[in-house]
C-alpha cells in the first residue's frame, strides 16, 4: 500500500484548490448493503476521501469526478472516456475488504486532461481503514477500529471515532472531536482543534496553533511555532511550543508546559501529580488553588507571589523555594529572563 501511495504522489494528478471541488451528484454509486465488511482500503490522488459509519443496509461507495482545471465542464460521457483511457478504477469487495482505488494507468499521461476523483464511503461502524490521498482532504466519522490515514496537503476531520486512530497531513489543518482511546494526529503546518476527546492523545504541528477544549486523559500537544490555547482539561497534559504563547484555563491535571519566548498564562482548578513550567524569555503567570501541600520552586528575572501562609523556605526577588502547607506536589516554574507571578486562590 505504501508503494501505491508513493506512486500516486509522484503521479501528481492534481494538487490544486480545484481538486477539492466536488460535483453535487456522484458520477457512480455502488451498493454493498448487508455485506460483511471488516476492512476499508481507499486511495486516490488529488481528490478528497470521506468514510462514515452507517447501518449495514446503507453501505455503499460514491464516486465524484471533476476535471483538473477550473475551465473544465465535463459531461458524464467525457468523464467516462477519460476514466477508461487514463485510469484504473477499482471498487470492489473481496475477503471482507471494501476497496475504492483510483490510480493513473501511466505516469506519462496528459495531465491537462486529468481528473480529480473523490470517494465517499459508507460502511458499518466496526471496521479498520487504510486511507491515502496526495492532495485532498480526509474525513472520518462514526467509526470504531484501527484507522490509518494520510494526505500530502489536505485537511483532516475526525469525529466520533474510537480505537487506534493515526492520521497525518503535510500541510492541512486538523479537527478532532468526540473521539476516544488512542489518537495520534500530526500536520506539518496547519492548526489543530481538539474537543471533547478522551484517552491517549498525541497532537503535533510544525507551525500551526493548537486549540484544546474539554479533553481527558494523557495528552501530548506540541507545535514548533504556533500558540497553544486550552480549557477544561483533565488527566495529564504536556503542552509545548518553540515560540508561541501558552494559555491554559480550568485545568484539573498534571502539567508540563513550555515555550522559548512567548508568554505563559495558566489557571489550575485542581493540581495533579506535578506542575513543570519553563519559559526561556517570556513571562509566566500561574494560578493554583489554596490549601494544597506543595514543594515550590520559582525562578526568573523577577518573582512575585502573594503573602504565602504556611510557607517554609527562602524567598527573594529572583527565586522562591520551599514548602507550602507542609510540602507535597512539586510545582516548578523557570522563566529565565522573564517574570514569574504566582497567585494562590
Amino acid at each position: 500500500m505504501k508503494k501505491l501511495f508513493l506512486h500516486l504522489i509522484l503521479a501528481g494528478i492534481t494538487i490544486s484548490v480545484n481538486a477539492q471541488k466536488e460535483t453535487k451528484e456522484p458520477y457512480l454509486s455502488k451498493s454493498f448493503a448487508n455485506t460483511s465488511i471488516k476492512d476499508v482500503d481507499v486511495k486516490t490522488s488529488g481528490g478528497s476521501i470521506s468514510v462514515a459509519g452507517v447501518d449495514a443496509s446503507e453501505a455503499r461507495v460514491e464516486v465524484y469526478v471533476n476535471g483538473n482545471k477550473n475551465s473544465d465542464n465535463l459531461s458524464k460521457e467525457d468523464i467516462k472516456r477519460r476514466l477508461e483511457e487514463n485510469y484504473d478504477l477499482n471498487i470492489s469487495l473481496s475477503n471482507n475488504t471494501l476497496t475504492a482505488i483510483a490510480k493513473p494507468k501511466e505516469r506519462s499521461m496528459n495531465w491537462k486532461k486529468g481528473l480529480s476523483i473523490s470517494f465517499k464511503v459508507f460502511t458499518p461502524k466496526n471496521v479498520n481503514s487504510d486511507i491515502a490521498t496526495s492532495g485532498g482532504s480526509i474525513s472520518l466519522t462514526n467509526l470504531s477500529g484501527n484507522q490509518d490515514f494520510s494526505t500530502s496537503g489536505g485537511s483532516l476531520h475526525v469525529d466520533n471515532l474510537s480505537g487506534n486512530v493515526k492520521g497525518r497531513t503535510s500541510g492541512g489543518s486538523i479537527d478532532v472531536t468526540n473521539s476516544k482511546d488512542d489518537i495520534s494526529l500530526s500536520t506539518s503546518g496547519g492548526s489543530i482543534h481538539a474537543e471533547n476527546c478522551d484517552g491517549n492523545l498525541r497532537l503535533s504541528t510544525s507551525g500551526g496553533s493548537l486549540d484544546l477544549t474539554a479533553l481527558k486523559g494523557n495528552i501530548e500537544a506540541s507545535t514548533s511555532g504556533g500558540s497553544i490555547n486550552g480549557n477544561d482539561i483533565e488527566g495529564e497534559l504536556s503542552a509545548s511550543t518553540s515560540g508561541g504563547s501558552v494559555h491554559l484555563n480550568n485545568l484539573t491535571c498534571s502539567l508540563e508546559a513550555s515555550t522559548s519566548s512567548g508568554s505563559i498564562d495558566i489557571s489550575m482548578k485542581s493540581i495533579g501529580k506535578y506542575i513543570k513550567i519553563s519559559n526561556s524569555g517570556g513571562n509566566v503567570d500561574l494560578t493554583i488553588p489554596g490549601g494544597k501541600g506543595i514543594d515550590l520552586r520559582l525562578s526568573g528575572n523577577k518573582v512575585s507571589t502573594p503573602a504565602l501562609a504556611n510557607f517554609n523556605g527562602s524567598m527573594d526577588n529572583n527565586e522562591v523555594e520551599g514548602k507550602l502547607n507542609g510540602g507535597g506536589v512539586p510545582v516548578t516554574v523557570r522563566a529565565g529572563s522573564g517574570k514569574v507571578r504566582l497567585m494562590v486562590q
